[in-house]
C-alpha cells in the first residue's frame, strides 16, 4: 500500500520561510505534486515534479517563491516556501501520479492515485 506522509508545516510569520516534505512508501509513480486547500477554497495544484527528469512546473501565485525537489535516496520530495504571505495558508497534500499524459493536466485532481493526509500551513503576523 502506497503511503504518502506529509510534514513540516506551522506557523510563520508574512515574508517567512517553511519546507515541506513528503515521504513516499514507493517509487513507481512518475509524478509527485504538492496541492493546497485553504478553508472553504477548493483544492488546488502548487507544484509538480517528473521523476524520469525532474522537470517541474508552478501554478503562477508560486513562482519565484517556492521550490520543489526530490530526494531519490530517501524517497522524498521537498518544497520550500520562501517569502510567504498570509493567502499561502492552508492545508497543504503530497500528491502522486503513475502517470499523466497531457502537460495541461498537471493540476488536475483526478489524475493522482495516491494522496498524503495533509499538513497545515499557516502565514500570519
Amino acid at each position: 500500500q502506497v503511503q504518502l506522509v506529509e510534514s513540516g508545516g506551522g506557523l510563520v510569520q508574512p515574508g517567512g520561510s517553511l519546507r515541506l516534505s513528503c515521504a513516499a512508501s514507493i517509487d513507481t509513480v512518475q509524478y509527485y505534486a504538492w496541492f493546497r486547500q485553504a478553508p472553504g477554497k477548493e483544492r488546488e495544484g502548487v507544484s509538480v515534479i517528473r521523476r524520469v527528469d525532474d522537470v517541474t512546473v508552478y501554478a503562477d501565485s508560486v513562482k519565484g517563491r517556492f521550490t520543489i525537489s526530490r530526494d531519490n535516496a530517501n524517497n522524498t520530495v521537498y518544497l520550500q516556501m520562501n517569502s510567504l504571505k498570509p493567502e499561502d495558508s492552508g492545508v497543504y497534500y503530497c500528491a502522486a501520479a503513475k502517470v499523466i499524459y497531457y502537460e495541461r493536466k498537471f493540476f488536475s485532481l483526478d489524475e493522482y492515485d495516491y494522496w498524503g493526509r495533509g499538513t497545515q500551513v499557516s502565514v500570519a503576523s
